[in-house]
């Protein structure tokens, strides 16, 4: 019953990326929640690194922005909505909100704070997109099923199309991988890879999707 609920849906929109008009956001790849000694470290997030890197240089080649955006969370508030359901982690000002060494960055990368799960929530990213004069939005990072998912969810409701690279993100576990790119697919967006993000960016060509089931 439900895949047949899902299937109700347009054929999927091929997109080749405009650098003019796209974005990279990383989200959430930072000591608490990638490296060890973190508060909460997602077992295997370091296969990561590489796909990110090299969709990051392909984007900054072509002159399309990069947008870190960072779980922080500030000391002595009384009811941060995300320690109600997840330990205490990514406090400003401390190592387990910084981004991770591996991960590069460069001067003209743009940074975002967050405090709840999505990147957009009461932050000025959809502003500083607006400014940067984006549509679309390429997108990775952790956790797939909680803070990836929800800025996606918020990007579709503001009107940016959205492809997440496939291995350019990972969630808390098989299932929780699988379904949530599945509803991504199906319902706000598309899904790719990083081969297939690249190219399009070096050579405007449309993007290879990936079949999610």
């Amino acid at each position: 019953m439900t895949s047949s609920f899902s299937e109700h849906r347009q054929s999927d929109q091929i997109i080749a990326l405009d650098a003019s008009r796209t974005a990279v956001l990383v989200i959430d790849m930072i000591n608490d929640f990638c490296t060890a000694g973190g508060a909460m470290v997602l077992p295997g997030a370091d296969v990561l690194y590489p796909p990110q890197n090299a969709v990051m240089r392909a984007a900054r080649e072509v002159d399309a922005p990069v947008v870190h955006i960072q779980d922080k969370h500030r000391h002595g508030m009384k009811c941060d909505r995300e320690f109600l359901k997840r330990t205490p982690h990514c406090m400003e000002g401390e190592w387990g909100s910084a981004i991770v060494d591996e991960l590069e960055q460069k001067p003209q990368d743009h940074y975002v704070t967050k405090r709840r799960f999505s990147g957009f929530f009461n932050t000025d990213l959809d502003l500083t997109l607006k400014d940067l004069g984006i549509d679309t939005l390429v997108v990775m990072g952790v956790v797939t099923n909680i803070c990836v998912r929800s800025t996606v969810h918020d990007a579709f409701f503001l009107g940016y199309r959205v492809v997440v690279v496939e291995d350019g993100v990972a969630a808390t576990g098989p299932r929780e991988q699988a379904s949530s790119l599945y509803d991504i697919a199906t319902h706000f967006g598309v899904v790719s890879r990083s081969d297939s993000v690249i190219q399009s960016f070096k050579q405007g060509s449309e993007l290879t999707l990936v079949e999610c089931t």
